[in-house]
């Protein structure tokens, strides 16, 4: 019998390692928002003086807002479309015994580990040929292709926490599939759903690569962004519209996997 103490006692080593870790991972990103807040155009320390002034500016320029809109636009179609797929195609995979389902699975993640450079001169080759001009529908293609492996990695345990019995009385009832997937299935994945949509639409939203490549007249945010680099006067700004793009990200993120997190332990509970 394994000691209790022995369980409950801290890895100090783990523990360091972690704390290396964020440290290295997320303090590089929180001078962005430090030097947005500086009255200089240049970065450099020590700050010059602390201003709004950059934050203001974004408001008043009319090709932020449109850039920002199109960002909208597309991060709904996106995880609206990639939620959809992700929710039959996980039920699929929990549910149903399918061959090849490993490889199958396999291909549909790829985009998790396959450098988004590739896929992007993929889909400009392919639009090309086919005469598709490149426009916000050309990039919500790219973006759904980037986003489904997350809704699905997202849906999956949902399924897997799901009483496949429920849905099985619900058909002994008299109740058809489709009526029973949205009086039963969708209620008690709905926490799943929800953060599926918020995280796919934040992936949609920060994504460069795809943008980049499939992008016609109408920039994206982050295309936006990058278009403003060459220019030094415009830097203050950019790091401004990159802060505030970080802390939304971070909120949607952090909201859609508490709600799923908090979804699933009620569900364990209930259990």
């Amino acid at each position: 019998m394994s000691d209790p103490s022995y369980i409950k006692r801290p890895n100090r080593p783990l523990q360091v390692y972690a704390a290396i870790f964020l440290i290295v991972l997320y303090v590089p990103v929180l001078f962005l928002p430090l030097f947005s807040f500086n009255d200089s155009i240049y970065v450099k320390f020590p700050l010059q003086g602390f201003t709004f002034q950059w934050y203001f500016e974004l408001m008043e320029r009319e090709p932020v807002l449109a850039a920002l809109r199109n960002s909208i636009q597309v991060g709904i179609a996106t995880s609206v479309f990639s939620t959809g797929i992700g929710i039959f195609a996980a039920k699929a995979i929990t549910r149903y015994h399918i061959p090849g389902k490993g490889p199958i699975v396999g291909f549909i993640m790829l985009p998790l580990v396959v450098p988004g450079i590739i896929f992007g001169v993929a889909l400009l080759v392919l639009l090309s040929n086919l005469g598709i001009p490149l426009s916000l529908y050309t990039v919500t293609i790219g973006h759904v292709i980037v986003c489904l492996p997350f809704a699905i990695a997202t849906m999956i345990p949902r399924f897997e926490g799901f009483d496949a019995s429920v849905e099985e009385a619900s058909a002994d009832l008299g109740e058809n599939a489709w009526w029973t997937f949205w009086r039963v299935t969708f209620p008690m994945v709905f926490p799943g759903i929800l953060a599926s949509l918020l995280l796919t639409f934040t992936v949609s939203f920060d994504e460069f690569i795809m943008a980049f490549f499939l992008t016609g007249t109408d920039p994206t945010l982050p295309m936006y962004i990058w278009s403003q680099l060459r220019f030094p006067q415009e830097f203050p700004s950019v790091l401004a519209l990159a802060s505030i793009i970080l802390v939304v990200s971070f909120a949607l993120v952090f909201l859609g996997q508490w709600i799923n997190r908090d979804a699933h332990a009620a569900a364990s509970k209930g259990e």
